[in-house]
Formats: C-alpha cells, sequence, structure tokens
C-alpha cells in the first residue's frame, strides 16, 4: 500500500533586517530568464539634434549674400586706390590702408556732412514724437469716421520717398503753394531749395512724411493699457493730463523709444529725400552723408574714398542701435522674472 507523500511547505525568502539594504543575487540584476531586457534610449543622430539650425539655413545663406558680402567687399574697398582709372581691374588695384579714411577725415566736408545728418535726423524725430502720440491719443477711442481719419493720417507713411519730394519740391517752388500761403500772412519766406532755408525745409518735408510711423507705434501701445486701469482712473477722478502722465504714458516708453531710434536710424540714411528734393549737387546747407558719398562715388569716381565715407556712415548708425540694444537688454534685466 502506497503512502501519499505530503506536500513540502514553500520557502520565502527571508525579509532583509532593518537597517541593512537587501542583496541582490545574480539573476535579480539580470531579470527574469527569458524576458527582454529594456533597451537604452537611442541618442538623436546630429541632423536631427541640429534640424532648427538647418531650418535657418536659407535665410542665413541670404543675409550672407545680401548684407555681409557687400559689407567685406566695401571695407576692402575703402583701402584701395581706386577710382575711374582702376575700376576696370579694381581687384588689382593699389592698396593705401587708411589713407582713405584720413582724407575724409582732414580733406572733406565730412564733419560738416556728420553734423547735417545727426541735427536734421535729431529735429524731424523730437518733433514728431509729440505729433504722433497727440494723433494716436486722439483717435484711441471709438467715434464716428475713426476709420476715415486713421486712413488720412497714413497717407504721409504709405506714400514712397520719391513722391513726397516730388511734390513738396514742386510746393516749394518761387511762387508755389507755400510762398502763397506765407503770402497771405504777409510773410516773404524767400528761396525754400536754395539758401539758408534749405535746412528747415528739408526738416519739414521729413517731419510731415515721417510722424505717422509714430502714430502707428503709439497706438499700438495704447491698446495695451488695460481697460480696468482707465475705469479705476475714472473711479478716482483723475483729470485727463493726469490720466495722461501716469496711466498713458508709461504704457508708450517701449514703443515710443522704439520710434525714436528707429526714426534717427532711417534718416540718417535717408538718400532719397533730399536728392529728389534739392538735386545734385544739393545746397551746402542740404549736403547730407548719404549725398556727399553719392557726390564722391558718381561724380567725382574716388570709389574707394566713397566707400570710407560709407563705412564712417555705418559706425554712425551702430551707434544709437548699440545704446537701444542695451537699454532694452537692461529693462529686461530688471523686469519681473527677467534675467539678471
Amino acid at each position: 500500500m502506497s503512502t501519499a507523500s505530503t506536500p513540502k511547505p514553500e520557502t520565502r525568502p527571508a525579509a532583509p533586517a532593518a537597517g541593512r539594504a537587501p542583496r541582490h543575487r545574480p539573476a535579480d540584476l539580470g531579470g527574469t530568464p527569458g524576458a527582454r531586457t529594456p533597451r537604452t534610449p537611442r541618442r538623436r543622430g546630429l541632423s536631427e539634434r541640429n534640424r532648427p539650425l538647418w531650418m535657418l539655413l536659407p535665410g542665413g545663406i541670404l543675409m550672407t549674400i545680401v548684407i555681409l558680402v557687400p559689407l567685406v567687399l566695401g571695407i576692402f574697398m575703402s583701402t584701395l586706390d581706386l577710382d575711374q582709372y582702376t575700376l576696370r581691374k579694381w581687384v588689382s588695384a593699389p592698396f593705401i590702408g587708411l589713407a582713405n579714411y584720413i582724407e575724409a577725415v582732414t580733406q572733406t566736408e565730412l564733419f560738416h556732412a556728420v553734423w547735417l545728418s545727426v541735427s536734421y535726423s535729431f529735429i524731424a524725430t523730437v518733433l514728431a514724437l509729440p505729433i504722433g502720440i497727440a494723433a494716436a491719443v486722439a483717435t484711441q477711442n471709438a467715434f464716428r469716421g475713426r476709420a476715415v481719419v486713421r486712413s488720412v493720417f497714413l497717407i504721409p507713411y504709405v506714400l514712397p520717398s520719391f513722391v513726397v519730394a516730388t511734390v513738396w519740391r514742386t510746393m516749394f517752388q518761387p511762387q508755389g503753394v507755400v510762398d502763397h500761403s506765407f503770402g497771405a500772412f504777409g510773410v516773404d519766406p524767400g528761396l525754400w531749395l536754395n539758401g539758408p532755408n534749405t535746412y528747415w525745409a528739408l526738416i519739414f518735408v521729413q517731419l510731415w512724411a515721417s510722424w505717422p510711423f509714430v502714430y502707428l507705434l503709439a497706438l499700438a501701445g495704447l491698446q495695451s493699457v488695460d481697460h480696468e486701469v482707465h475705469e479705476a482712473a475714472a473711479l478716482d477722478g483723475a483729470l485727463w493730463w493726469t490720466k495722461l502722465r501716469y496711466v498713458v504714458f508709461p504704457y508708450l516708453k517701449g514703443p515710443v523709444s522704439l520710434a525714436f531710434i528707429i526714426g534717427m536710424l532711417n534718416h540718417i540714411n535717408n538718400f532719397t529725400l533730399p536728392f529728389v528734393l534739392f538735386g545734385i549737387p544739393a545746397p551746402h546747407d542740404v549736403e547730407l552723408l548719404p549725398v556727399l558719398t553719392y557726390v564722391t562715388s558718381f561724380q567725382s569716381f574716388r570709389f574707394g574714398l566713397s566707400a570710407a565715407m560709407a563705412v564712417v556712415s555705418l559706425i554712425l548708425i551702430l551707434i544709437p542701435l548699440f545704446i537701444y540694444l542695451r537699454a532694452v537688454k537692461l529693462d529686461d534685466a530688471e523686469a519681473p522674472g527677467g534675467r539678471e
């Protein structure tokens, strides 16, 4: 008679003692037999990791061809004795180093042209700021015909500089519209396109053409003002000037600063307006830096000297641009949550 075998009790691993780390057996480290070990994530390839950089490649190539290559060529030309005799083989033109820069500073009207460009740009931009801000404040609230008024305000800005200069050149002619307007008050202003009035005529035309740009940026800044702030100021009984000073104007600091810098850069580098308005050769009072560079290059045929003047104008433009970018960086660092 066979006796049934009694089942053996299961043996479980003892729990680790308190304070001791459990010992891992080789089977625990390697996993259960036959189980597939998890794969480590594969590193992304070079092309996938740098995909955003590859997407910037078309714009980078275009910027190199349109901006960097002409810039390098211009700096290289400014170190050559390049004129109508050596232009055909300009690569083999005599290398003279900084002689063109020295001649531009000592023997030309470079400083006079720089002073005229900076002063006229500053005056025109400063005068355009209050006009643009006032127009933006006047058209911020809704009223009947606001769209028509806003469209009329943009007419000077959308017209090309060539058209603006041609129209005002006709109006500034002797016995023209401007002279008749002053004559109605018994004033004889004299010549506008030649003489001491040319400088102020240029400022007036530039002001007329540029204030809508300030108006656009100021209007965009006014749209960012929270409506609850206006309601709180109205409930507190703030007057219109107090409301503008303490509620509206703080929101316009950034847009107005941007309008000032862009306006200055655009006016300093503006060639079309004085070229069409006064012609070539321009009067001495409006011989701006772009006009002087053009005359030196295409009338005197001193291409190396004009390239040196162009480099000076580039440096002149970079100064206010650097100041603005530095100010924006400091404002971003001081803002809440910004980088220190």
